[in-house]
């Protein structure tokens, strides 16, 4: 049985980062009074959890003719860019993430799995691996969809803090600059 942490709603939940742009760690943060959890997950994580969420708020706008409690935009006073809460102590790394819309509820529900070891795993013989072995933490966020929209909204503004993307190859330019395969190895700099 894994360790659930459950918020129902969250107080907060948010991504942000820690390190500067090239060496970010970036984080989920719940918080409901003083129960605090932080989980950490990868740049392309955040990306797409946030692009699925802007999505799913948008289809069910579009579906519902209007008549949903989703908003259209993330609502002003629901903007956060307050750093993330201190003390920052991860409890697990991600691995997968589910994503749904609790129509009765009328709230967004995210499951996030921790990532299982890998080392764990080449110690147990393969005659006791069960194919449906449950992760050993989960993060279950329930939202609001004006929350939802806040969250996804961040989300895009925290990714887009980091380095800037080469114009030719879209990889991510360093400050003293990146070779681009694009240019015939030769080093491109930053504008």
């Amino acid at each position: 049985m894994p360790v659930v942490h459950l918020f129902d709603p969250p107080e907060r939940f948010v991504v942000g980062t820690v390190g500067e742009p090239g060496q970010r760690t970036f984080f989920l943060q719940a918080r409901a009074g003083t129960r605090l959890t932080s989980v950490t997950l990868e740049k392309e994580q955040v990306v797409a959890l946030a692009e699925r969420v802007d999505e799913m708020l948008d289809e069910i706008v579009r579906t519902s003719a209007g008549d949903s409690p989703v908003p259209a935009v993330t609502p002003v006073e629901m903007d956060d860019a307050e750093p993330l809460e201190q003390p920052i102590e991860e409890e697990f790394r991600v691995g997968t993430m589910t994503l749904a819309w609790d129509n009765a509820a009328e709230q967004v529900i995210l499951e996030i799995f921790s990532v299982e070891s890998t080392v764990e795993e080449e110690e147990q013989p393969e005659s006791e691996e069960d194919p449906d072995d449950e992760a050993a933490e989960v993060l279950e966020v329930h939202l609001s969809a004006a929350s939802a929209r806040a969250f996804a909204k961040r989300a895009g503004s925290v990714v887009a803090a980091g380095r800037p993307s080469c114009p030719f190859c879209g990889n991510p330019l360093d400050p003293q600059g990146h070779i681009c395969p694009r240019a015939n190895g030769f080093r491109r700099l930053q504008a």
